[in-house]
């Protein structure tokens, strides 16, 4: 990857270096061209989306939203693979809602895959999360900035602005994918219906180490996908799949690795020296004590 001074990577699916018409085409509408819900983008707010699929971040490109992950529909074949046996009818249904037991929604199931008969009636499904980044910082600022004038700013630099965007891994996990697998999750395996959460593989190496299953034991795969470099644009591609059990998943990523309590002791007694510093003792202290 090329060394940038600004987070941009791709904006409306192209790189903002490229001019070719499908490019300013793409830029101009507002269009998404990985099978969003509609052809415009609709990231952040419909009227004003936010076109930015991936940013650059150190020697990475980090997708950022989650329909960058439909390119081709590798997504939902590589899922197919593990949730339905060879020639299976199947298709994809988008955004479908779960409740549970007492009509309260767990959320919208991102991706739910549908194997079919030859008289059209559900035989069985699958279901796909695809968990793309979050970002720290302002992401919307430098979009707006080079979208004013594309061609002039195309190689702009950012530099030194306040609030540099950049993932933030943490949140990810703790805020989005863990919620994720816990409810919905949860539902899903208690009905013993397999799962796949597709995540990039940057994205992946921040989680802890999960246990690992043969495919056939497998009731969770993580379909792991990252952007090479094609030409001027990036390209979708599939890097490896990680089988797991359901509970030892959630088990792993769910629990922390402790730290030394002796180190947190430590914390505490210089946070304790602040306190008594900052308010000292009514009691006189002995040296205040005038001798007789």
């Amino acid at each position: 990857m090329k060394n940038t001074e600004h987070p941009l990577a791709e904006v409306f699916g192209y790189s903002i270096t490229d001019f070719s018409n499908k490019a300013q085409r793409h830029r101009r509408n507002k269009l998404c061209p990985f099978n969003n819900k509609v052809p415009n983008c609709t990231k952040d707010k419909a009227n004003a989306p936010l076109g930015v699929c991936s940013i650059y971040h150190n020697s990475n490109i980090v997708i950022t939203c989650p329909v960058r992950f439909r390119e081709d529909w590798l997504v939902t074949e590589e899922s197919s693979n593990f949730f339905f046996p060879p020639n299976t009818s199947w298709t994809s249904i988008s955004e479908v809602n779960l409740d549970d037991a007492n009509g309260k929604t767990a959320g919208h199931i991102d991706i739910v895959l549908v194997a079919y008969n030859e008289r059209g009636k559900v035989i069985d499904f699958g279901a796909l999360e695809v968990q793309a980044v979050y970002i720290s910082g302002n992401i919307r600022t430098p979009f707006e900035y080079y979208m004013e004038n594309p061609k002039e700013r195309k190689d702009f630099s950012w530099k030194g602005n306040r609030y540099y965007p950049k993932p933030d891994y943490l949140s990810s996990s703790r805020k989005r994918l863990i919620p994720q697998i816990l409810y919905k999750g949860g539902i899903l395996h208690s009905w013993g219906k397999k799962q796949a959460v597709a995540l990039q593989k940057s994205f992946f190496e921040t989680l802890p180490n999960m246990p690992t299953v043969e495919p056939e034991e497998a009731e969770i795969a993580w379909p792991i996908y990252d952007l090479a470099n094609q030409g001027s644009s990036c390209h979708l591609i599939h890097t490896q799949t990680v089988y797991t059990k359901f509970e030892a998943a959630i088990t792993k990523i769910t629990r922390p690795t402790p730290g030394k309590l002796e180190n947190f002791i430590e914390v505490l007694q210089g946070k304790l020296a602040e306190h008594l510093d900052e308010n000292p003792p009514d009691a006189p202290s002995l040296l205040d004590i005038p001798l007789q």
